[in-house]
């Protein structure tokens, strides 16, 4: 009895100094009791499990990836733009061409064509590229807009920023819809101040300058807010003659749809 009692306590110090596992009993004779010795752990992990300093380490850290969105993911195909990898956009979001465009450079310098841009491709595509300004970053458009001249805030109004590059379509001061558009050249610019639509015309042809202004809605002379096919194509490298330009078709059809001969339009910096 007073034997049984020694081991018992024996076991016990060990454990203590060890460290033990108790496993319920199998039924099948094995030890209750697990126990580690020091140095028993699998080679190459630590004593938290976390793996040691003679593990493999991880590849780069990924910044984005597929499905991500924001500004960096913008400046990211700005930068490829100038690389002549991407050639939509920058639209903000990390979609197909975006990473088809990163696999490309990638395989191109002999990195791992994962798609995702980590720290190395990241650093190797700064070095290759320069700080995009702000219309190198929404050069197909989709850039945020201004608050309204109070001039826009009465009425059904065309409000059109020149800062943001922008038109608010908006009534007694509630904005109907927004978009991106283009101005004049500095030999031909778009004229500031207030008008008011007098003509529209669905497919209208500039007999002076040979070219398509669909959904034209003429404001001053012969200045118009219509639809581009240049701008669509282009962005923001092109102007236009004094006109002020839509890229996106669907939207300016459905500007057209809803305004007006006599609706103001407000032209402003």
């Amino acid at each position: 009895m007073g034997r049984s009692i020694a081991a018992t306590a024996a076991l016990a110090a060990l454990a203590a100094v060890c460290g033990c596992t108790v496993q319920g009993a199998d039924g099948k004779g094995h030890s209750p009791v697990h126990i580690e010795l020091p140095g028993s752990r699998p080679p190459g992990t630590g004593a938290d499990d976390r793996p040691s300093s003679s593990s493999p380490t991880a590849g780069p850290a990924v910044l984005w990836s597929p499905g991500d969105s924001g500004d960096h993911v913008r400046e990211l195909q700005a930068r490829l733009r100038q690389a002549d990898w991407l050639f939509d956009g920058p639209t903000g979001t990390y979609d197909d061409l975006t990473e088809k465009a990163v696999r490309g450079f990638q395989g191109k310098r002999g990195l791992p064509r994962t798609g995702k841009t980590d720290t190395v491709t990241w650093q190797r595509l700064l070095k290759m590229t320069h700080e995009p300004g702000k219309w190198e970053r929404y050069l197909m458009g989709g850039q945020p807009a201004g608050a309204p001249d109070p001039r826009c805030l009465t009425g059904r109004v065309l409000c059109i920023d020149k800062t943001t590059r922008t038109l608010r379509w908006m009534i007694d001061g509630r904005t109907v819809s927004t978009m991106s558009v283009r101005f004049g050249a500095t030999g031909t610019p778009t004229r500031d101040g207030v008008f008011h639509v007098y003509w529209k015309s669905r497919h209208h042809w500039s007999t002076l300058y040979d070219s398509s202004m669909p959904y034209a809605m003429f404001f001053s002379g012969g200045q118009a807010v219509h639809f581009s096919y240049d701008f669509a194509a282009r962005g923001y490298t092109g102007a236009s003659h004094g006109c002020v330009n839509v890229r996106d078709e669907a939207a300016v059809a459905d500007l057209y749809a809803q305004v007006r001969n006599g609706d103001k339009v407000v032209v402003y910096w």
